[in-house]
């Protein structure tokens, strides 16, 4: 950025500052109108607490779930109802139960402490933050290979796995990934379900389809499925399957799913089984009998929410920073994030400065372990929480704050 526009710049800020902002674009958390389309779960059951299969959903029992429920989990995770189990509220929290069961109790093979060593798990990034704390609060090292369109660096990923026996697993995101909102290609799908037979070790893929229904066009875009890859190729032991309806009805009052293969789900089962006898079986009949006949329809009703504050992001960086060099920036199809890349060295700078403004983002690093971005290039752009307006004001001050740092600092230079 040419210094002869630092003092423009600083004029258009310094305004900017005096009109008291306080905007919000943190977390991708629904909004309340996106909330609003499940209101319809109080009362679904109407009294009727019977499962298809004649079980009352009020009392005790079926840790793997009622069978509508891991109906609706199939559909999320690709793979058939009998390669699921339906739980509580919180995949993150299945997440840290297949963590710690595969360290120190053994998942379809001897606990990965065994060895000694301290334990890795590969991170793409820019990525999901929880899933590297997660790791990180187990003890784990967290290697990072850098994403791609097609989803992770494959040639890393191998590298890394074929070179080092304490690497045992991979976090994905699959489709629409946290932040890029990528969907990993075919080809990308087909390597991963390999990793397991490639390791010098027991290996688990962390499959996190987080957005799996959340499409902006539809027909929806298709992600080739893993399970039956892996079992193709015989490494269906070495998967885990992730979903829930944490962003789909209520956040934080929804179900969480598991999938993998039989003897996966059954070690799970068996360490699951000491911590509960079931999970809320009333909640997974009326999330059942609510989404399953119409899980596409609510899926469509929330894309007319969303897409709009997506459209607002893009048209303010086209606006703000397009032919600019000072920036990229990505833009999916569905999810719940915007990935932008700064010239290296100005995101933690621009975050900053926007906060200054009342603008208030995911920390600048955030999307890297332990919150350090090497280059310090990148910023996650959460839009579905804010207004449509809100959103487009918010990408307004963040493209000022970019071209603001860029100029400060080729005039310090």
């Amino acid at each position: 950025m040419p210094t002869d526009n630092l003092a423009d710049l600083e004029q258009q800020f310094q305004a900017l500052k005096r009109t008291n902002l306080a905007l919000d674009l943190t977390r991708g958390k629904p909004a309340a109108e996106q909330l609003d389309l499940s209101n319809a779960l109080d009362g679904a059951l109407a009294g009727d607490f019977r499962t298809e299969d004649g079980t009352d959903a009020r009392n005790y029992g079926m840790l793997r779930g009622i069978p509508e429920a891991r109906a609706l989990g199939a559909r999320l995770l690709d793979v058939e109802a009998d390669d699921v189990i339906a739980a509580g509220n919180s995949s993150l929290t299945l997440m840290f139960h297949v963590l710690d069961a595969a360290q120190n109790a053994g998942l379809c093979g001897p606990p990965w402490r065994e060895s000694g060593a301290k334990q890795k798990v590969i991170c793409p990034v820019p990525g999901y933050d929880r899933h590297f704390a997660l790791a990180d609060a187990l003890g784990m090292e967290l290697p990072t290979v850098p994403m791609t369109d097609d989803g992770p660096d494959m040639d890393r990923v191998e590298a890394l796995v074929a070179a080092d026996p304490q690497v045992r697993g991979i976090w994905c995101v699959p489709k629409y990934a946290n932040p890029t909102g990528c969907v990993y290609s075919p080809d990308t799908v087909r390597r991963l379900a390999l990793l397991p037979a490639k390791a010098r070790g027991p290996f688990l893929v962390l499959w996190d389809n987080a957005y799996a229904v959340h499409d902006f066009e539809f027909p929806a875009a298709r992600l080739t499925p893993l399970l039956p890859l892996a079992r193709a190729a015989g490494t269906e032991d070495g998967m885990a399957l992730f979903a829930s309806t944490s962003k789909v009805t209520f956040a934080s009052g929804g179900m969480a799913f598991l999938g993998g293969a039989e003897r996966f789900l059954a070690d799970m089962e068996k360490r699951l089984a000491i911590l509960m006898i079931g999970a809320d079986k009333v909640n997974q009949l009326r999330h059942a009998r609510f989404l399953g006949p119409r899980l596409e329809q609510h899926m469509r009703a929330h894309a007319s929410l969303v897409r709009p504050k997506f459209e607002a992001v893009r048209r303010g960086l086209e606006r703000g920073l397009g032919g600019t060099g000072l920036a990229e920036w990505t833009n999916p199809r569905g999810g719940y994030f915007v990935s932008l890349n700064t010239r290296p060295g100005l995101a933690s700078e621009s975050v900053a400065l926007a906060r200054q403004l009342g603008v208030a983002l995911t920390p600048a690093g955030a999307t890297f372990p332990h919150g350090r971005d090497p280059e310090d290039r990148n910023i996650r752009i959460a839009p579905t929480f804010a207004t449509v307006e809100a959103v487009a004001k918010s990408i307004e001050v963040l493209a000022l704050c970019v071209k603001l740092a860029a100029a400060r600092s080729s005039s310090a230079s």
